[in-house]
């Protein structure tokens, strides 16, 4: 449902407020991706997951498919979520396709089985990331969450759109439900505009920019396209200012923002855990198909909206 709303973030606050500033910047390169010479990925996130919790990995996954072989194939995960924003082309199979501006959040939880499949011709741009679960619900049954492009809660006003797929933000609220708190936003900024945010002051967050450029905090420090910015990290529950400002040609920029669980994690593979004993397990349960596709999920943990 789009929703059009006023701007009230323009507003002056209080000069006590926290402010957010650029923490470090990391402008990844694009490596060979999985799938052939026609797929390029970027790492976006470059630092440890002490830092980074309690986003796992990202992947800014570019194809451009120039046959109609198909690639990708089913795999497992568990123990995290993927968060999935498609920000050009489609993928998917027949049973299930993403096409541009949707969103999904696939909870592995205890284990599941899905397929990432691209079937024809396409230019495909895909942002995915491991979200890492609380640890009272790393085993939680896996469930999907589907947000298409035409529900996505969005304020649109003065050069300045927004679209929330996760979390609140603007005043609007994305209908996803999350076991970390997750702020997900798609920002679009003409020349010149700016705009303050208010997140969460305990709220691990970085920026992605995706075109155009970005000038971050009351430094105004500018983020080009491919860049990451890592905001400085704060504690209490205090609420925080997020200033951004775009640049001649403007600016379109990812914010992720969310809640750190502060738990160690295990990684291996496709699978999070607590321990190396549980990594093991989950290879011996998808060795012994006991883990299922997510097509075989009930009604009742597919979400749509």
């Amino acid at each position: 449902m789009n929703t059009k709303i006023m701007e009230t973030q323009l507003i002056a606050k209080p000069e006590t407020a926290l402010k957010r500033t650029l923490s470090a910047v990391h402008t990844p390169p694009a490596q060979p991706g999985f799938l052939g010479p026609e797929h390029t990925a970027r790492a976006v996130i470059q630092t440890d997951f002490s830092q980074s919790d309690p986003f796992i990995v990202l992947m800014d996954d570019v194809l451009d498919k120039k046959s109609d072989e198909p690639v990708g194939g089913p795999h497992p995960h568990a123990g995290f979520e993927t968060v999935s924003l498609l920000l050009e082309g489609e993928v998917g199979d027949s049973g299930h396709r993403m096409e541009a501006g949707d969103f999904q959040i696939m909870t592995a939880g205890s284990g599941i089985v899905h397929t990432e499949s691209i079937e024809k011709k396409v230019k495909m741009r895909l942002l995915q990331m491991w979200l890492n679960l609380p640890k009272k619900d790393r085993w939680a049954a896996p469930r999907v969450q589907d947000l298409p492009l035409a529900q996505v809660p969005t304020v649109s006003q003065d050069g300045l759109t927004i679209r929330l797929y996760s979390g609140s933000l603007a005043g609007i609220t994305s209908p996803v439900q999350n076991y970390v708190p997750l702020i997900v936003a798609d920002l679009h900024l003409r020349p010149g505009v700016g705009t303050t945010q208010q997140l969460p002051a305990a709220f691990n967050a970085f920026l992605y920019v995706l075109e155009g450029s970005v000038a971050v905090g009351d430094e105004q420090t500018v983020l080009q396209p491919n860049q990451v910015g890592w905001l400085n990290r704060l504690t209490g529950d205090a609420v925080s200012e997020l200033r951004l400002t775009a640049g001649a040609s403007g600016g379109r920029v990812v914010l992720y923002a969310a809640q750190p669980q502060n738990d160690p994690i295990v990684s291996h593979g496709p699978f999070i855990a607590d321990t190396a004993d549980e990594i093991r397990e989950l290879y011996r349960a998808f060795r012994h198909g006991q883990m299922n596709h997510v097509s075989t999920l009930p009604e009742a943990q597919r979400l749509s909206y």
